[in-house]
């Protein structure tokens, strides 16, 4: 498994559209490097398995609230 991955790569495994993606990466939500004289984005697998889990996280957060409601 390489250790960065393209955009693409990061959209098509969280089911996304390149737009959302650029913006997670632009806003900072998803950290992420330019690399290259074009300045192509890369993600570090590592860091987009932390950015799941962290999506999980705030998922069961928000469930337990919703029901205590």
């Amino acid at each position: 498994m390489p250790r960065f991955l393209t955009l693409s790569d990061v959209c098509e495994e969280l089911q996304i559209s390149s737009a959302q993606g650029y913006a997670l990466v632009r806003t900072g939500e998803l950290p992420a490097i330019q690399v290259g004289g074009r300045g192509q984005w890369r993600v570090e697998q590592t860091v987009l398995d932390a950015y799941i889990e962290s999506k999980y996280e705030q998922t069961r957060q928000q469930v337990a609230r919703d029901r205590t409601r």
